[in-house]
């Protein structure tokens, strides 16, 4: 028995199908590929570069190929669109990179300050003058994975913390050491 698929359903279901699937995989490399660029890790950049660029051509190919079908724009569309959120996604599990913490308060942090010292994290304090008296602004330097955990440690510590988190591209040392 020979299994059949009529032309007609080819064309109108997996050619979109390939073409979506495509445009979400090659979407969600480039997303991976600027990522890598913005942390300098260029060999791995140019790599997914290449398999980006050959994914593209394929569900371009297709779209040129079936001009008289309005679903494969469509599915292009909505291969970006789920390129990205996939990419976002990605990006966000594997977390690579460092990040500054910054945050202020008004409490004496010499208590916190053991703490992070004890479990591997550098901080850096400054004595400032807020807007309603002195406060300490303390800078840390940490993994992107540990990000969450930091939070939490400095919103136990203090709640009405203000804190602003930015990217590092070079740190000679990171926090904590494990």
């Amino acid at each position: 028995m020979q299994f059949y698929i009529p032309q007609n359903i080819f064309v109108q279901i997996a050619i979109p199908l390939l073409i979506f699937l495509a445009r979400a995989a090659d979407v969600s490399m480039a997303a991976m590929r600027i990522i890598f660029v913005t942390r300098g890790i260029r060999a791995l950049a140019a790599i997914i570069g290449f398999f980006e660029m050959l994914i593209w051509l394929v569900g371009v190919t297709q779209i040129m190929q079936n001009l008289n079908n309005p679903i494969n724009y469509i599915a292009f569309a909505a291969g970006f669109s789920m390129g990205t959120f996939v990419g976002i996604t990605i990006e966000k599990r594997i977390a690579i990179g460092n990040l500054a913490v910054q945050f202020i308060t008004d409490k004496d942090p010499a208590g916190l300050l053991t703490y992070f010292r004890a479990n591997g994290y550098g901080a850096t304090t400054i004595d400032a003058q807020g807007t309603s008296g002195p406060v300490k602004i303390i800078f840390i330097i940490v993994r992107r994975k540990l990000l969450d955990r930091t939070l939490d440690i400095i919103k136990k510590f203090d709640p009405n913390a203000f804190y602003a988190i930015g990217d590092v591209r070079t740190a000679a040392r990171l926090s904590p050491a494990i």
